[in-house]
């Protein structure tokens, strides 16, 4: 499903492949237009990046601020950001009071499963490697996974930030530390580092009459975060927490990203016209971790059901987890 907003601000749906091309959507929209249009990718800044006609994949790689606006050729000066794209003016406080940190980390962690186990490792090496070295590969599945990681980090920041009453903000900042916690407990490292950024961000950590609302106990809990994230001697802590951990788990996808592009800019791939065997072994072994943790996947042990059913948690979700579930099902 693809969302275009035009200059007005409505919205137009194409039910389209994924790997549609612009033009394609573009011929799709030209049956209700009369003038020839543009497909122009537009953030909360008002910035314009005009797409061109054989881009493909592009509605999984917007960033969380960014939307596609079709106009017609020479009126893209008059596209402005949705009210959407801006910053919020309520939070969603009264939602999240009725949810436990136990239960949002259940949801939280299926619906991460279920976006993992469609990303082939193949998408990671594209996504690394270059988009522009293979042109008939997709990353598609792997960019909605990174999606996925901001949207959540600064979900965090926002719903803090937007909360007024300070004991309340102090009850708030209390249930992301549990969230986080319950994250790491269940094995989903990803979710537990987007959580955990979310609290170290600079917004957040000025706070300093909410830190000091906290109990010693909730400090010592957060203190512990920060020293797994602590990013010194190549991610240490991490690295020593995570090889300990027993399949299947979700790993830090930031960190492999990382590591693969260490190794293919830090290595020639040809040493006095001989292939460099060492560096594909390395990069076999990250790709490896990688497609062990997705093949496991299938594996996951049962989880203790949580206290309110999925029922009351969807009716609730969209208020706060803004477009959550707005890519539906993972692609295939």
């Amino acid at each position: 499903m693809y969302q275009v907003y035009r200059a007005d601000h409505s919205l137009a749906r194409l039910l389209l492949p994924l790997n549609a091309s612009a033009q394609e959507v573009l011929t799709a929209l030209e049956e209700r237009a009369t003038h020839e249009l543009l497909l122009v990718q537009v953030n909360s800044a008002g910035d314009r990046v005009e797409l061109r006609p054989g881009t493909r994949c592009f509605a999984t790689s917007l960033r969380l601020n960014e939307r596609l606006y079709v106009c017609p050729r020479g009126q893209q000066l008059s596209l402005v950001p949705h009210p959407d794209q801006l910053w919020p003016t309520t939070g969603s406080l009264a939602t999240l009071e009725h949810v436990s940190s136990k239960d949002l980390a259940i949801h939280l962690t299926e619906y991460d499963w279920e976006l993992f186990s469609s990303v082939h490792e193949v998408e990671l090496v594209y996504f690394t490697f270059g988009k522009q070295k293979f042109p008939h590969g997709t990353t598609a599945n792997f960019d909605r996974y990174l999606y996925r990681f901001n949207l959540l980090q600064f979900w965090v920041v926002t719903e803090i930030c937007l909360c007024s009453d300070l004991d309340k903000r102090v009850q708030l900042l209390k249930k992301f530390i549990k969230l986080a916690a319950y994250c790491k407990e269940q094995k989903n490292m990803n979710s537990f580092f987007a959580v955990a950024f979310g609290l170290s961000n600079s917004a957040v950590s000025r706070l300093s009459k909410t830190w000091e609302g906290l109990t010693n106990k909730t400090r010592r809990v957060y203190q512990s975060f920060e020293r797994l994230m602590d990013p010194s001697r190549n991610h240490r802590a991490y690295r020593m927490v995570a090889g300990k951990l027993s399949l299947p788990f979700l790993p830090f996808m930031p960190l492999l990203i990382k590591d693969l592009t260490f190794i293919e800019e830090g290595n020639k791939t040809f040493v006095n016209n001989l292939v460099n065997f060492e560096k594909m072994r390395m990069i076999a072994r990250t790709v490896n971790l990688f497609r062990r943790c997705r093949t496991h996947s299938q594996m996951i042990p049962q989880k203790m059901e949580p206290e309110i059913s999925s029922a009351q948690i969807s009716t609730s979700e969209s208020r706060f987890i803004p477009h959550y579930f707005s890519f539906g099902h993972p692609c295939v």
